[in-house]
């Protein structure tokens, strides 16, 4: 993924809701997870932890995923793709 696409992937996630789709680097399992780090939505779910992101220099970025209500990270270079809900 390149700086473009990792900026445009954390401009998504502080805006709403985004799919991600990526491999588990422990067994190599494809992982769908609807994922956020909107404000709005992180303070519904009384989460009050703040990470400050550089996605130019970042392997990996913590989100907040929604269908597991738990902070989660996904490596960048195993995303296999990404779309806004």
């Amino acid at each position: 993924m390149n700086a473009t696409e990792r900026k445009s992937l954390l401009e998504a996630l502080k805006k709403g809701t985004v799919t991600v789709t990526f491999r588990k680097i422990d067994t190599g399992e494809l992982r769908v997870m609807p994922c956020t780090l909107n404000p709005a939505v992180l303070e519904a779910n009384n989460v009050k932890t703040t990470i400050n992101y550089d996605a130019q220099n970042m392997e990996a970025f913590p989100v907040w995923s929604l269908d597991k209500d738990a902070w989660r990270a996904f490596r960048l270079d195993t995303v296999e793709g990404w779309e806004v809900l």
